[in-house]
C-alpha cells in the first residue's frame, strides 16, 4: 500500500508539470504505434504521455531483446482510457483518493466522468481494439489494475509492464 501511495504522489507531482514528452521521446513513441494507436496517443494529456514513455522505456530495458512492438504499445497506451473521462489533474487525484477510501468498484458504477475514469482500463481496451491494436496491447490495458493472479499475459511480460508502471 505504501509503495502504491508513493507511486500516486509521484504521478500527481509529475502531472503538475505542463507539456508532453520531448520531441525525441514523442518520435520514438509514435514509431512504436500503428496508425490507430497514434491517434489515441495524441488524445492523451502531456503528463500522461510523459509517464507512458517512461513506462515504455523501463519495460523495454527490462525485457531487452525479447521486447516486441505490441508490448511497447501496451506500455505507452495502458492508461489511454482516461481520455474518455475528461478530468484534469486535481479531479483525477480527488477521484483516486476517494476510490482508495470508498472502493473503486463502488465508485466506478456510474456513467459520469468519475465512473468512466475509474473504468479507464475497460474503456482503454475497447478504444485500442477499435484502433486495430494487437491483442496483447488490448489485454494489458484491460488487465493492468488486476491482481497478478488474474493476468492472462505471459508472466515475464506482465511483470515487466507492472514493475515499470509502479516504479
Amino acid at each position: 500500500m505504501a509503495a502504491h501511495l508513493l507511486h500516486l504522489v509521484r504521478r500527481f507531482v509529475g502531472s503538475l508539470w505542463p507539456g508532453g514528452p520531448s520531441a525525441d521521446d514523442s518520435a520514438w513513441a509514435r514509431s512504436q504505434l500503428v496508425a490507430g494507436e497514434v491517434a489515441l496517443w495524441e488524445r492523451m494529456s502531456g503528463p500522461d504521455r510523459r509517464h507512458a514513455v517512461g513506462v515504455a522505456r523501463r519495460t523495454a530495458a527490462s525485457l531487452g531483446d525479447t521486447v516486441t512492438r505490441p508490448v511497447v504499445a501496451a506500455a505507452l497506451l495502458h492508461d489511454v482510457g482516461k481520455v474518455d473521462a475528461g478530468l484534469g489533474t486535481f479531479r483525477r487525484s480527488a477521484v483516486t483518493a476517494a476510490a482508495l477510501v470508498a472502493g473503486r468498484e463502488r465508485l466506478s458504477r456510474g456513467d459520469g466522468r468519475v465512473g468512466r475514469y475509474l473504468r479507464h482500463d475497460a474503456i482503454g481496451a475497447a478504444l485500442l481494439g477499435a484502433a486495430g491494436s494487437d491483442e496483447l496491447t488490448v489485454t494489458w490495458a484491460r488487465e493492468h489494475h488486476l491482481p497478478s493472479d488474474r493476468w492472462t499475459l505471459p508472466t515475464p511480460v506482465a511483470t515487466a509492464l507492472k514493475d515499470a508502471d509502479d516504479d
